[in-house]
């Protein structure tokens, strides 16, 4: 159903599929890596099982899982949850394929908004979502309680227009062959 390749990379296929509990232990691997404590094993397995109202995605290359991302929809607003690429694929738009993906699985959902919260210190995810139309709303005090780190709010509003469909085909277009996440 998810199952598409979704663009070329280096003459590497990326492919952008419906994450399932057999993507776990590479998923757990790749959050791992964030110098902080991520979402467990209990945690992915209770949102994969709860089917409604949620997207689970991970992109591949050659069967290896090199990322993930999650979108919660609630009312009209599509909630990322959760991204993260592993090292060594940083830095190859896998990131940039995800949120491609989240930001038509949440306008498939009806939503017209979307928002995140990613950690103050994180200036390149906060420019990928930048690049989404994603602004500063605010900041929540001591959101990543491991660290103690802030998070900024960001949000995109409008999602579902004309000019924000015009963004993000041209996000598309930069990144090769028109991207597809099978749920169109």
């Amino acid at each position: 159903m998810m199952a598409t390749a979704i663009g070329r990379l280096s003459q590497v296929d990326i492919e952008v599929l419906a994450m399932r509990r057999r993507h776990l232990r590479s998923v757990l691997r790749i959050e791992g890596q964030a110098g902080h404590r991520g979402w467990s094993l209990g945690l992915f397995m209770g949102e994969l099982a709860s089917e409604s109202g949620r997207r689970y995605l991970v992109a591949r290359v050659g069967g290896s899982v090199v990322g993930f991302a999650g979108v919660l929809f609630i009312g009209t607003d599509g909630h990322v949850s959760t991204i993260a690429v592993d090292e060594a694929w940083r830095r190859h738009h896998i990131a940039t394929r995800l949120m491609v993906a989240l930001t038509r699985a949440a306008l498939d959902e009806g939503c017209t908004a979307m928002t995140l919260e990613v950690r103050t210190a994180n200036a390149a995810a906060q420019g990928l979502y930048r690049r989404f139309g994603l602004a500063p709303a605010g900041i929540r005090r001591d959101y990543y309680r491991d660290t103690g780190e802030d998070a900024l709010v960001m949000w995109a509003h409008d999602i579902d227009s004309a000019a924000y469909g015009a963004r993000l085909s041209a996000i598309e277009a930069g990144l090769g062959e028109p991207s597809g996440n099978g749920s169109r």
